[in-house]
């Protein structure tokens, strides 16, 4: 017999509803505009509620912030550990091609990273937050390095992996004098190139 439903648990669930409405909200501003421009307006105008109501489910913007790259993060986690549970050899293209396009896709969950990397501001349990949401990455790239049989330890491996990819992002974003297709394709040719690299047996 299930457990009987509380008004405790109606009311956990109704804040839970909201925070993740909240999230969607700041998601669908940062996708189209920049980041450092988005204000508690922004985002409480486009969920439909007042600024002020958002601010008893979020203490501040911050943390707004953290939960939605905490929520990509864990979408394209999800992805890319799916990807290397589907195959004893998982192919490594795959796996760089996914997170890739996923950045790109999804412009705005690069950009958190860019600003929480170099936003001095966060207090030290938002800080833990988003480390653990990069630990999940690594330790995915721990698994597929460990099946595709590179020496321990691969954590460097996957530190090399992870930033080298970050930086294609990083460097082709805003490709002069190409379309949004032609740099996304640009991107995904030379995440390429740089698979062969930590595919090669010798490494």
């Amino acid at each position: 017999m299930e457990e009987n439903t509380t008004f405790a648990d109606l009311k956990s669930e109704a804040i839970l509803a909201r925070r993740e409405l909240i999230v969607e909200a700041a998601e669908r501003v940062f996708a189209v505009k920049p980041f450092h421009r988005v204000s508690i307006r922004d985002i409480a105008q486009e969920a439909g509620i007042s600024h002020a109501l958002i601010y008893r489910y979020f203490p501040d913007q911050q943390s707004i912030f953290v939960e939605a790259f905490i929520r990509g993060a864990e979408e394209i986690g999800g992805v890319i550990e799916r990807l290397i549970d589907e195959s004893e050899t998982p192919d490594i293209a795959k796996i760089s091609d996914a997170f890739l396009s996923y950045c790109i896709d999804n412009d705005q969950y690069l950009r958190m990273l860019t600003h929480f990397m170099l936003d001095g501001e966060l207090s030290a349990e938002k800080v833990e937050k988003i480390n653990a949401a990069e630990r999940r990455f690594f330790d995915q790239f721990d698994r597929l390095f460990r099946k595709l049989k590179k020496p321990e330890p691969v954590r460097p491996l996957s530190h090399a992996f992870f930033a080298a990819l970050n930086g294609v992002l990083i460097t082709f974003r805003n490709y002069p004098g190409r379309t949004p297709e032609e740099v996304k394709q640009h991107m995904l040719n030379v995440g390429r190139m740089i698979d062969r690299g930590f595919s090669d047996s010798r490494k």
